[in-house]
């Protein structure tokens, strides 16, 4: 008998987790519920789309590499390159005197304004630094340090938000289904043995009310886990240790990069170094001809409703001042940078600074809510990854497929359990 799933959450974590499911169980018994009006309006949208290889702290480097490999194997099968602009990229750091990462501290991105840059390495034998040419597209300014910080292979890059609508369409024309707008209200557990038998979700359009008989839920809702998780099991007093980072974002053309260097070679992330406190820029340049530029981060901006309500909220002086670093590192006016688009999006994290991929035991549940022993059923979640849920997406999928299943994992992410 086929056991029923629902995913609470259909960014890139829980259509990834749909897409792998739907490989082996028929994918009409596959859910997704999505509650906010536009699809993919917070992370999984507004990500700088950076892929690492070994970056990750040893309880994540498995499912780092995983995830790496799936994508380059997605990326060769479904021509990636045109359809998301998949990449291979090299890693930089710019700065005045030494800069890079030291390796081995990819927690430190939990904190206001820490760079991604300190974890490069962290997983591989690699880790040194090397000295570099800086990409054509960055301006070359005398007394600057420039170094490589990333091996041949160990870095790509995406627009993930191109990635995840090829995800879910994916998903789609397997015929798994899509609930959206739509939010899950309550689980029905069976009289007899107290076993989660079906979850309640609303519609948020029409306000009507169905019930989808299931024995898997799966919590992919990433900063907003633990609202999820509290409204389905009030009953059970535990509050989900996830977090959220809010990044301001900005996605610029310049001539300086274009649609042609990005098609004739690979693409670039760079790392740069500021004297302003909480301020560490990221710059990807992508295949499309497009800038990222990131790297301004608050862990004191209130979580929003739903992730539609960030885009009002977006600050102008958060803009301008990415807009300002942009015109700094390419040498440009403002006459040579058009902004394309501005994000305010809220990332998941823990304090550990790793992921949680697991079954959530049937004690943290509350009185009266039980579910049936894996594969037939069980509460899964899978969030908290901060700045790595597109790298770690694919991979995380496949895991939370294989863990729901019941069939032998391809990572180990023993050390990626909840800790309450």
């Amino acid at each position: 008998m086929t056991t029923t799933t629902v995913i609470l959450g259909a960014g890139i974590i829980g259509t990834s987790t749909a897409y792998y499911l739907s490989k082996h169980q028929p994918p009409s018994s596959i859910h997704l519920v999505e509650p906010s009006p536009s699809l993919f309006a917070s992370a999984s949208g507004y990500a700088g789309g950076f892929l690492a290889k070994d970056w990750f702290s040893p309880a994540a480097a498995s499912l780092g590499a995983l995830s790496f490999e799936e994508h380059r194997k997605m990326a060769e099968k479904e021509g990636g390159r045109r359809g998301w602009g998949y990449a291979g990229s090299t890693c930089f750091s710019l700065g005045k005197g030494e800069g890079g990462g030291e390796g081995g501290r990819v927690d430190v991105w939990c904190r206001d304004g820490a760079s991604r840059a300190e974890a490069a390495g962290a997983g591989g034998e690699g880790g040194g630094k090397l000295t570099g040419v800086v990409p054509s597209w960055v301006k070359r300014v005398e007394g600057n340090a420039v170094e490589v910080i990333s091996e041949e292979g160990s870095v790509a890059q995406v627009d993930p938000l191109q990635l995840s609508h090829f995800l879910l369409q994916k998903c789609l024309d397997a015929g798994v289904r899509l609930h959206h707008p739509a939010q899950a209200i309550s689980v029905q557990a069976d009289a007899r043995n107290n076993e989660v038998s079906s979850v309640t979700i609303a519609n948020a359009t029409s306000g009507s009310e169905t019930d989808i008989p299931c024995a898997n839920i799966v919590i992919a809702a990433g900063a907003w886990s633990p609202r999820v998780f509290e409204a389905l099991f009030p009953g059970s007093g535990v509050r989900l240790p996830v977090g959220c980072i809010a990044g301001w974002s900005v996605v610029v053309r310049s001539p300086r990069w274009t649609e042609k260097r990005g098609e004739e070679g690979g693409c670039h992330a760079v790392f740069t170094t500021t004297t302003q406190p909480g301020y560490s820029p990221e710059l990807f340049s992508r295949v499309g001809g497009e800038i990222y530029v990131a790297g301004l981060n608050s862990t004191t901006e209130p979580l929003p409703d739903l992730p539609t309500d960030a885009k009002p909220r977006i600050d102008r002086g958060a803009v301008e001042k990415l807009c300002g670093t942009v015109r700094e590192v390419l040498g440009v006016g403002e006459d040579d940078v058009e902004v394309v688009r501005e994000g305010l999006c809220f990332r998941p994290a823990t304090d550990r600074g790793t992921p949680i991929l697991c079954r959530i035991p049937d004690g943290l549940l509350g009185s009266g809510v039980a579910t049936r022993p894996a594969p037939e059923g069980g509460v899964y979640l899978a969030t908290g990854h901060g700045p790595w849920g597109i790298s770690m997406s694919l991979g995380t999928g496949k895991v939370m497929a294989e863990m729901i299943q019941g069939r032998a994992l391809s990572a180990d992410v023993s050390g990626l359990g909840l800790d309450v």
